[in-house]
């Protein structure tokens, strides 16, 4: 059986191919790398019609960072819904113990 870090993972950004090694399960790898092609093509698609010579490495940059971004986002909402998750359980536990003989 080989590892995951044996998947081989191919995309096409900018007309060109890229090959890697996956170093997760090769879904996921996949899921990933076609994330990144979507932002690039977003990026690209919104610099459409303006006269814009932005290279691929800015591009790239770009959709790194709203990549970070989204994640960030995601960060901060998932560590507030921790926070309540956890605030309401202090509260039914509370509760709880108050109705206890």
């Amino acid at each position: 059986m080989s590892s995951s870090s044996e998947q081989i993972v191919t995309i096409e950004l900018f007309g060109q191919t890229y090959t890697f090694k996956a170093k997760s399960e090769v879904y996921e790898a996949k899921e990933v790398a076609e994330i990144l092609v979507n932002e690039v093509d977003k990026v690209q698609d919104q610099q459409t019609g303006q006269p814009s010579t932005m290279s691929n490495l800015t591009i790239l940059i770009l959709a790194a960072l709203n990549i970070a971004n989204e994640n960030m986002e995601l960060k901060r909402n998932h560590s507030r819904f921790l926070l309540d998750i956890s605030e309401r359980s202090t509260g039914l536990i509370r509760r709880l113990d108050e109705l206890m003989p």
